[in-house]
């Protein structure tokens, strides 16, 4: 399952962005007794195809896209490590897929780190820093157990510890590993070190109205540096759940926003992580599943049955726009040619239903 990991600031309002995303009302201040276990939800990912589905098929089951959302404790600036029972705090977000960094934009004087004014640029790049240092501390500790009571490196340990001096090196340059130009072997290679730096990073940027800071700054540093945004009114948004959805929506457009934080911040996070959706539908469950996108049918075959992808023959293929233009039926979408049989090596489409046919 994709799961993000909110990270930030002290006081940036990341418990007030998992309440928007998740509805968990989590209690909005420092973790109490000194620890720091993290507050977790798996949401469902918004999809008005998938629920459209549902009301078609009317099956006994329906299970949506989710996303394990992990809300992490602050990361005060100059330390890297935190208070968490003990543990590396950021040992936590190096479980997640990705990293949704959450940036104040909201004015609060008693934010320690602020110097008294709003700059959310400033924030991302002292987080940042703590991060690339927490990378710098795992390269430093995997290079000095390899030479510890050895004469000599493996053949193995020399390759390894090359790459890992390359990476040093460009975190030494204060540049994250994700702008590090890596071949994939090299990116599976250091798959087992859960770098920070290299994971995809969405900047979500926790505005308030009444401030008037519109995140121009931040939104270009992350489109200069490969990075997702999204802007979020935190507070305004997590009260929002109590009112009509009539009102709510009235609300949004007010803020010039349109769409909840949540639906816009995980379609952000889908986009920016190169994800698809595609269905089974039947009587029994209508289902949507995530995959990379690029990915081709005998790969989609795999995300949902192992057996699947042994054993494919041909994927039976409609996209969800001709399913919907043809009555909604596969009886209707085949009459016009739409429903068709697709080999392995078909690659598949956001929207996409399959029904895979295999023998094992």
């Amino acid at each position: 399952m994709l799961t993000c990991g909110l990270v930030g600031l002290p006081l940036a309002g990341k418990t007030t962005i998992y309440n928007v995303v998740t509805h968990a009302g989590a209690a909005t201040k420092a973790y109490a007794g000194g620890s720091a276990d993290p507050h977790r939800a798996v949401v469902p990912v918004p999809d008005s195809r998938f629920e459209r589905l549902v009301e078609m098929f009317r099956p006994r089951k329906a299970t949506p896209a989710s996303i394990c959302v992990v809300d992490l404790a602050g990361v005060s600036p100059g330390e890297s490590r935190g208070p968490a029972v003990g543990k590396d705090l950021l040992t936590f977000a190096a479980d997640a897929t990705a990293l949704l960094h959450i940036v104040r934009a909201f004015g609060e004087s008693f934010v320690p780190h602020s110097e008294g004014r709003v700059d959310p640029a400033r924030d991302w790049r002292l987080l940042e820093t703590e991060l690339i240092l927490r990378d710098l501390q795992v390269i430093e500790n995997r290079l000095s157990r390899m030479d510890k009571g050895r004469g000599k490196r493996t053949a193995a340990e020399a390759i390894e510890a090359q790459l890992l001096e390359r990476c040093q090196a460009h975190l030494m340059e204060e540049q994250p590993l994700r702008t590090l130009d890596l071949t994939e072997d090299e990116h599976k290679a250091l798959g087992g070190y859960a770098f920070l730096t290299l994971k995809p990073q969405v900047l979500v940027l926790n505005a308030e109205e009444s401030v008037g800071h519109d995140g121009a700054d931040l939104a270009a540093l992350a489109q200069a540096r490969g990075l997702g945004y999204v802007r979020v009114y935190g507070q305004i948004e997590s009260e929002l759940a109590d009112l009509l959805p009539e009102d709510r929506q009235a609300f949004l457009e007010d803020l010039g926003v349109g769409r909840l934080g949540r639906d816009r911040l995980l379609a952000e996070a889908y986009r920016h992580l190169g994800l698809i959706s595609f269905y089974t539908v039947g009587e029994d469950e209508v289902r949507a599943w995530t995959i990379p996108t690029g990915s081709t049918a005998v790969e989609a075959a795999g995300a949902i049955h192992t057996d699947l992808a042994r054993g494919f023959i041909r994927a039976q293929v409609v996209s969800y726009d001709d399913l919907i233009a043809n009555g909604g039926t596969l009886a209707g979408a085949r009459q016009v040619g739409k429903l068709r049989l697709e080999g392995r090596d078909y690659v598949v489409a956001d929207g996409d239903i399959l029904e895979i046919r295999f023998n094992v």
